[in-house]
């Protein structure tokens, strides 16, 4: 999008809530988007993911954030305007919107449909566009966006379960692929079983894996077993049972956010075996490196995944009706749902219902 092509029509005014501060408490907020230019289409937003990201975001936790601040990177809505040169949406599609927003198109990586590791990306909910506004996320009414940064939800598709599929869903999706964990009869460890966990059993079990959970809560064991699918479960702590699972998987999803330690999971893995870092932990963790010296073994991170794939990864979802698990909440309940989330009291995604809840609140200005 060109600046002249957005200053020759008007912004799209929108409402969201956002944080104004470190403090992370949200608040009504008028703003405006940018014009919807010949490559865009604009979403009135259905449904919003709330995701552990949001907390770093709205707290300054991780990056400088920019405030106010309107969190929010698991969007679905329909289509209410589309540019002439869109050919992906019609009015009245349903889109998803996932963690960016922008990319420079032209890198190696774009090249290759990963613009999520584009040295340029822009994300959904900090930054900004070419034409100097500001990038604002789905905790709010409506949103403008480039259609190649937007993915088509199929017909028929729960949409508040969707909505966490274009973070958690992609988050645990792209490695199982990127790793050739996705073959059946692997044997997948999952670390962690909250929003990114409970995904990534889905889609392993889906793709024919035998999945072991790794959680540090025994109380997790019949979910994770009886209703999702998983074929065993370790409690992390319990040395007996790590022992006996020493050198056994093929590869390990490791989705903990929290500092924890990378040794007793190195040893889980068989030779040549792949610990996937995606749960980000702020605090750099010990890497003890002579059981990977001698294991052959590899440890990596991922991060999302280009659109490309998160439109295959909601192909595959739709089919294989794969959604997350999720409580949904309104608007004005989003602060206790971000204190919920940060004490992990939530079962395993909270969604926000905006389109329902967003316009029944008095509305505040910024």
């Amino acid at each position: 999008m060109t600046k002249a092509a957005s200053e020759a029509k008007p912004p799209v005014n929108a409402y969201g809530w956002a944080a104004r501060d470190s403090s992370g408490v949200l608040s009504p907020f008028h703003f405006t988007r940018r014009a919807n230019s010949d490559d865009d289409i604009t979403v009135k937003i259905l449904y919003c993911g709330i995701c552990h990201g949001d907390i770093h975001l709205v707290k300054n936790k991780i990056w400088p954030t920019l405030y106010p601040t309107v969190p929010g990177h698991e969007i679905v809505g329909q289509v209410t305007r589309i540019g002439k040169n869109v050919t992906k949406f019609r009015v009245g599609d349903i889109a998803g919107v996932g963690c960016i927003v922008g990319s420079c198109g032209s890198c190696d990586n774009c090249k290759q449909d990963l613009e999520n590791y584009c040295p340029k990306m822009l994300w959904t909910f900090q930054g900004q566009h070419e034409d100097g506004t500001r990038a604002f996320g789905g905790y709010s009414d409506n949103m403008v966006v480039e259609e190649r940064y937007a993915v088509l939800i199929p017909n028929g598709f729960a949409l508040a379960g969707t909505a966490p599929l274009l973070c958690a869903g992609i988050t645990v999706y792209s490695p199982l692929k990127h790793f050739g964990l996705s073959k059946p009869a692997m044997h997948l460890g999952v670390v962690g079983l909250g929003g990114l966990g409970h995904m990534a059993v889905k889609f392993a079990k889906a793709f024919g894996v035998k999945v072991t959970v790794v959680s540090s809560s025994p109380s997790k064991q019949k979910e994770a077993v009886e209703r999702l699918g998983a074929d065993s479960f370790l409690v992390s702590h319990d040395q007996e049972q790590l022992e006996a699972a020493m050198g056994t998987m093929d590869g390990i999803i490791d989705t903990v956010s929290a500092p924890h330690p990378l040794l007793p999971l190195i040893g889980l893995l068989k030779t040549s075996g792949k610990l996937i870092l995606v749960g980000a932990p702020i605090e750099p963790p010990e890497l003890p490196v002579f059981p990977i010296i001698m294991g052959r073994k590899l440890i990596a991170g991922s991060a999302m995944g280009g659109l490309k794939e998160t439109q295959e990864m909601i192909d595959f979802a739709a089919k294989h009706n794969i959604t997350a698990d999720v409580e949904v909440v309104p608007i004005d309940y989003v602060n206790t749902a971000l204190d919920r989330l940060d004490k992990g009291d939530v079962k395993y995604r909270f969604v926000i219902d905006v389109a329902n809840t967003i316009n029944n609140h008095d509305e505040a200005s910024p």
